[in-house]
Parts: C-alpha cells; sequence; structure tokens
C-alpha cells in the first residue's frame, strides 16, 4: 500500500511545487513507484514536468467535478520516471463548483483510491491557500510535508498550517499527520535563517527533516526546461539535496522498492 503525501503549506512561494517534482524524481531514482498529482491551478507542477498544459485533453479537473477515473487522465513525464495527473486552468473553477458536489471534501480521496496500490508515493502539489482543493488533498493524504522559508512571517504561517492539520484530524481525516517540516531556499550565511531554523529544530524537532535545500540556481532554472533539476543536472546542489531528502523520506516512510517480477528459470535437459 502506497503512502500519500500532500506538500502543503498556506503561503506562497516557499517551494512547494519545486518540492513536489525534484522529490517525485529522486524517490523514482531510488526505484519507487511515483505519481505526482498537480491539484494547483497554477498548473506550475504539470509544466515543470515538461508536461504542455494547454495540449491535455483529460486534467484532474475532470477527475473531481465529472468522476471521470484517475487512471484515463494519468501522464508519464518525458523526464524522470514518474507519472502526473496534470492540471490547467481548468481547475482554477473547480474550487467553485466543487461547493455543489456531493462529499466535496473527499472527492479526491475517492479518485486515488484505485491508485493507492500502484503506486509506493503519491505527491499532491496543492495551491498556496486554504480552499476547497487543499481540504480534498488533506483529506486524501496520509501525510503533509511542509516546505518552508525560514523566514520570520514563515513562522506565522506554519503555526496556522498545523492549526489547519488539527482541524482536519478531528473531522475528516483522523490518520493524518505531519510528515516534515523541509527548511527551503536556505542561504547559510542569513543570521535570521541560522535563527529560524533553530527555532524550529527545538519546537518540532525530529519532525524538521535533516536534509536542507539551498537556494540554487540550477534548481530555479530547471522548470524552464520542463524538467526536474536531477535530470537538467544531476551534480547540481539542489539535485543532490532533494535525493538526500528522498532518503529521508523512504526511511521514514518505510517504504522498500518493489521486487522485480521473477525470470521463469528454462528447464534443464
Amino acid at each position: 500500500m502506497g503512502s500519500v503525501i500532500c506538500v502543503a503549506n498556506q503561503k506562497g512561494g516557499v517551494g512547494k511545487t519545486t518540492t513536489c517534482v525534484n522529490l517525485a524524481a529522486s524517490l523514482a531514482a531510488t526505484q519507487r513507484r511515483v505519481l505526482l498529482v498537480d491539484l494547483d491551478p497554477q498548473s506550475n507542477a504539470t509544466m515543470g514536468c515538461g508536461i504542455d498544459k494547454n495540449a491535455l485533453e483529460y486534467t484532474v479537473c475532470d477527475v473531481l467535478l465529472d468522476d471521470m477515473p484517475a487512471a484515463d487522465v494519468l501522464r508519464p513525464a518525458p523526464e524522470g520516471g514518474f507519472t502526473v495527473l496534470p492540471s490547467n486552468h481548468e481547475l482554477t473553477s473547480a474550487e467553485i463548483e466543487l461547493v455543489t458536489k456531493p462529499e466535496r471534501e473527499f472527492r479526491l480521496r475517492k479518485a486515488l483510491a484505485p491508485l493507492v496500490a500502484r503506486y509506493d508515493y503519491i505527491l499532491i502539489d496543492c495551491p498556496p491557500a486554504l480552499n476547497m482543493l487543499t481540504v480534498n488533498a488533506l483529506t486524501a493524504a496520509d501525510f503533509v510535508l511542509i516546505p518552508m522559508q525560514c523566514e520570520y512571517f514563515a513562522l506565522e504561517g506554519l503555526s496556522a498550517l498545523v492549526g489547519t492539520i488539527d482541524r482536519i484530524r478531528g473531522t475528516a481525516n483522523p490518520k493524518l499527520e505531519i510528515h516534515g517540516i523541509l527548511r527551503t531556499m536556505f542561504d547559510p550565511r542569513n543570521n535570521l535563517a541560522n535563527e529560524v531554523s533553530a527555532q524550529l529544530s527545538s519546537h518540532f524537532g525530529d519532525r524538521v527533516y535533516n536534509t536542507v535545500i539551498p537556494r540554487n540556481v540550477r534548481l530555479a532554472e530547471a522548470p524552464s526546461f520542463g524538467r526536474p533539476a536531477l535530470v537538467h543536472d544531476k551534480y547540481s546542489r539542489g539535485a543532490l539535496a532533494y535525493l538526500a531528502l528522498a532518503g529521508e523520506v523512504n526511511r521514514r516512510s518505510g517504504i522498500v522498492p518493489a521486487a522485480p517480477p521473477a525470470v521463469p528459470r528454462a528447464d534443464g535437459p
């Protein structure tokens, strides 16, 4: 049974999509089967994987609103070795239309249920807001991975997100837990960043990943080429950091690579 992890933060610009795309590629590089669900109307994860959002016939919007089987919408990432449930601009209207749908908070969970056994990880890229799309992601997930910059206001946003997770756990999804907190765009020369990092470790303990994602040019430019940093420049500091994060995620989740199918032995004479 796979692990469903939503990558969420109510604050924008903290590296959610960068983390989703690069963690998906890094987990795939460790021989795990990975599905990336783009639940952000900006569709940056879809484009960052090399899929043209404007050429899509069907997207996650059709899955959420019209009950189309998610398996019929999946697309392979051209580079990276993982699968994508893509989105485009139509998802912008989905949040409004979801309000009128039955079991509106559970539609993503229902859509992903047939896929969970097919993947080791399902990563969900959430929009930077607490709306019906994010609620669907939190309700569908087993865990939340929280990327954040080590800045003063980020601590306030983190407190609000933890409160939201507690409310979802108390109502729609009792199993929901924080998988880890990821420090992104980190500059060790910045005294404030080091101070906030220390506060995070003091307050959240081992829920803070040991891996720190640095500010890195290769990470920033890889989406413009439609590929993860691991493909764009596998020796870059950003790519290596996400490989290290994949190792941490694997250790915390305890998910081992699926065994390859046995090769039949020819009978001897």
